[in-house]
């Protein structure tokens, strides 16, 4: 089989690739920036467009490697410390000269550092491109040579070492590879039909049309997976709102939260707004929903799914929903969701760049959240009432370790157990959805009960 070539780069497709990484660092989705910058170098839709995105992806997944090495080779305490396009031209000599080695070249090596470092002297500092190219001479000879076992797992499976220790403590170290290795696959799509305007047979039958082999989840019936590409924007069915992007593992907790027509829900972490439509589609659009959250863009989105799924009975609240119990009265709700805010690693393998923006220390700061969140859910609901706390994080600091301390604490709730049709957490009565075990994103449920 022939070898194939390495990509040419020239010294605008380097710079290009800097850029990217830069604006990256704000603009979320990654994609979107590497997007904007290809715009603006003239690569987007070109030959080159395919070979450099190729390579600006694998920058986003080796980031938390690459700025590991960046401490070795440089000294400095943590790589967040150095000016932004300095940080990012280091990431992306670092992936080009010592991971992609043999499958790219430059069409002139010494133009190419020069440019990128009179860039970075015009941009961060006149000082930042000598330093650079010193940095950068240092990459000729160097090897990457994980020091410890946590740190080979991370060039192995491209996660934080912080993040591999966690979860070597909650698994078998078999079984933790195992849901590492899910972690780095690409899944399906997956969406579920909005029954206030289709039903599954009709949307199954339009993919087949568009030449997808669908795939009918045994957990939720509603929700369908196919391969991708798929484009939302070009869909009848999406547009139409008869198809809603979510997770199988997402669709269900609506299902586990079981709203009944005429009932009263407050959702209180809402957009963008998948679980709150599938709880009016469950409620047939009768009874009433209030929706908080307090991310504005999100809650844009939230109203314009409201609006194409034909939800009609959602009332979206930009407020702390904190502050809901005060809002709304307290004992008002018979169901009351808490999908609340978290890591989110459990959706690595949709978001991949995701696995470095999650810090060791925000982990406290979300259980903090949610143990408040859920006080607020506690005075919301009527006795007799249910609570779903539902996260899409892995870890048991966000998800049993909040349940036990909400149980030391608040004498009135109980755990109504989940058996099925996902695994026991590890409190038991509670429920997790492992995508090594079950073929979908990370997810944690447990379904409370306000006694009488």
């Amino acid at each position: 089989m022939r070898r194939k070539q390495p990509v040419l780069l020239t010294w605008r497709d380097v710079v290009a690739l800097i850029e990217a990484v830069r604006r990256a660092e704000e603009v979320k989705p990654s994609q979107q920036a590497k997007r904007d910058v290809f715009k603006k170098f003239g690569i987007l839709g070109s030959e080159k467009d395919p070979p450099l995105t190729a390579i600006f992806y694998r920058v986003m997944l080796r980031q938390g490697i690459l700025d590991s090495i960046i401490t070795q080779i440089t000294g400095v305490t943590s790589p967040l410390l150095l000016d932004g396009y300095l940080r990012a031209a280091l990431r992306v000599f670092i992936e080009l000269e010592v991971f992609s080695k043999g499958r790219v070249r430059y069409d002139n090596p010494f133009k190419t550092r020069r440019k990128v470092s009179a860039l970075l002297s015009k941009r961060a500092h006149p000082y930042a491109g000598m330093w650079f190219w010193d940095t950068v001479f240092k990459l000729r000879d160097y090897e990457p040579q994980p020091s410890s076992e946590e740190e080979e797992l991370m060039y192995r499976y491209l996660l934080p070492k912080w993040y591999i220790r966690k979860i070597t403590e909650l698994l078998t170290r078999e079984e933790a590879e195992e849901l590492f290795r899910a972690l780095n696959t690409k899944p399906l799509i997956s969406v579920r039909v909005n029954t206030l305007k289709a039903d599954v047979e009709e949307v199954v039958n339009e993919l087949r049309r568009e030449g997808k082999k669908v795939l009918v989840s045994g957990v939720v019936p509603t929700v369908l997976k196919f391969e991708g590409p798929y484009n939302f924007d070009k869909s009848r069915i999406f547009l139409e709102g008869k198809i809603v992007i979510q997770e199988e593992a997402a669709a269900l907790a609506s299902v586990v939260l079981s709203p009944k027509p005429g009932e009263v829900v407050v959702d209180l972490c809402a957009a963008p707004g998948g679980k709150t439509t599938h709880l009016a589609e469950l409620m047939k659009n009768k009874g009433k929903i209030y929706a908080f959250d307090i991310d504005r863009r999100r809650i844009e989105r939230m109203k314009d799914l409201i609006k194409r799924t034909g939800a009609s009975i959602v009332e979206v609240f930009m407020r702390d929903a904190r502050e809901a119990p005060r809002i709304l009265g307290k004992e008002i709700a018979d169901k009351v969701l808490v999908d609340a805010p978290c890591t989110s690693d459990g959706t690595i393998m949709k978001n991949p760049e995701l696995r470095w923006r999650i810090i060791e220390s925000e982990v406290g700061k979300f259980a903090q959240l949610q143990y408040e969140l859920l006080k607020a859910a506690v005075k919301l609901v009527r006795p007799g009432g249910h609570i779903l706390y539902t996260t899409c994080s892995l870890l048991r600091d966000e998800n049993e370790d909040v349940i036990e301390k909400l149980l030391r604490k608040e004498r009135k709730v109980e755990v109504i157990p989940l058996r099925d049709p996902y695994d026991e957490g590890f409190l038991p009565g509670t429920m997790r959805a492992w995508p090594h075990r079950h073929g979908t994103i990370g997810f944690f449920y447990v379904l409370l009960r306000k006694k009488t």
